[in-house]
């Protein structure tokens, strides 16, 4: 079960930098986007039954989105808001690979507590992105979601998701969040992982959840776990891919880890080994999402 975003990815690839007051050429594309969406596709194409619990406009671009993630297997719990368009995000690709994002969250945002039954959260496991805690009323339907979920036995995992929205309102504010989802497994990048703790000790994540995957790009990824009398720490290295464009890697890589840590028995879970197979099947799913050939979105 993942609740969060479903948005609509207007992608513009320039094929030299851009230049004030002109024209450069480039490629324009619609996509799906939002986190949630992004590693609930994961999930099901890698063969775990997912749903996903969102809120789209009711536009064509709502339709066109729910369709296509159906399409693709995952099952939709969507709220379709009155009054309010589908989320999107506007996506820069530098011809470096830098990216810069502009969100225009709407009806990504708009996804109320009221708007969850409890009989679905009879799961083995929630994912949220950070977002889904955020706003308003997004945020309060994503801590309801917790609650239900616990009150199911299912676990929890959260990833940071973005530097900036999750320390809009403080460094204090987002350890407070963290600390109250309480998360049983916590995804981050290196710099989320750093902006967090205001340092670069990530191991210090540990003190937010007992089981913190930190994502390292080209480098691979570190584990901590400290389920263990001792505090097991490792590095899994990965091999580097060259791409131009990174977008979805991130939540592939959750989707990749998720799907083959859950198929372990419980409790070989915490096993090096188990964790060892999950970070590198993380890092298939992300190399297949940078290698694919984006799918354009028709509306």
């Amino acid at each position: 079960m993942i609740v969060g975003d479903l948005m609509l990815d207007v992608v513009i690839a320039p094929h030299r930098p851009i230049e004030a007051g002109t024209d450069v050429p480039g490629h324009v594309r619609f996509s799906q986007g939002g986190s949630a969406a992004s590693t609930a596709r994961w999930l099901a194409r890698l063969g775990v039954r997912t749903t996903l619990v969102c809120a789209v406009g009711r536009d064509p671009e709502g339709r066109a989105l729910t369709a296509a993630l159906e399409g693709e297997g995952v099952r939709l719990r969507a709220t379709r808001v009155a009054g309010e368009r589908t989320g999107r995000i506007g996506v820069l690709l530098a011809p470096n690979g830098e990216r810069s994002f502009v969100a225009d969250r709407a009806a990504a945002d708009r996804l109320t507590a009221d708007d969850l039954a409890a009989r679905a959260f009879a799961v083995d496991l929630l994912h949220l992105p950070a977002y889904s805690l955020l706003s308003k009323p997004l945020g309060l339907a994503g801590r309801r979601a917790v609650e239900l979920a616990r009150a199911a036995g299912a676990l929890v995992s959260l990833d940071l998701s973005s530097v900036g929205p999750l320390l809009a309102r403080g460094r204090r504010a987002a350890v407070d969040l963290v600390r109250d989802t309480a998360p049983d497994l916590l995804f981050a990048t290196a710099p989320e992982g750093e902006a967090l703790v205001g340092d670069h000790r990530v191991v210090r994540l540990t003190d937010l959840a007992p089981l913190v995957i930190v994502k390292r790009g080209r480098d691979g990824a570190s584990v901590f776990d400290v389920t263990a009398p001792e505090l097991l720490a490792f590095h899994v290295a990965t091999t580097p891919l060259e791409t131009t464009d990174t977008t979805g890697a991130g939540d592939a890589f959750d989707a990749g880890f998720l799907a083959s840590w859950l198929a372990a028995d419980i409790a070989a879970r915490h096993r090096p080994a188990t964790l060892r197979r999950a970070v590198l099947a993380a890092h298939r799913a992300a190399s297949r999402q940078l290698v694919a050939t984006p799918r354009e979105l028709t509306l």
